[in-house]
């Protein structure tokens, strides 16, 4: 079977949107996702921090719009 990488990645930017909470700093959300699919994010420049002690990943500007539109698209009635 071939694997869409990038619809995993989009399903997984959707739900950080939905676990995020947003503060002064910008939206931060969980590092509770598989690493390979969060280190494609971190490439494709919608999350920063993977590399941090943090338990959490900091989301980009880019990857907060993104994010909201995705989790849109999928879950919205």
């Amino acid at each position: 079977m071939d694997i869409d990488y990038d619809k995993i990645d989009d399903c997984t930017l959707a739900l950080l949107h939905l676990v995020s909470s947003r503060g002064p700093f910008g939206a931060r959300a969980w590092k509770s996702f598989d690493l390979e699919t969060l280190n494609r994010l971190q490439a494709k420049g919608y999350i920063a921090d993977l590399q941090s002690k943090s338990p959490s990943v900091l989301l980009s500007e880019p990857g907060q719009a993104r994010a909201k539109e995705l989790f849109e698209e999928f879950f919205a009635k």
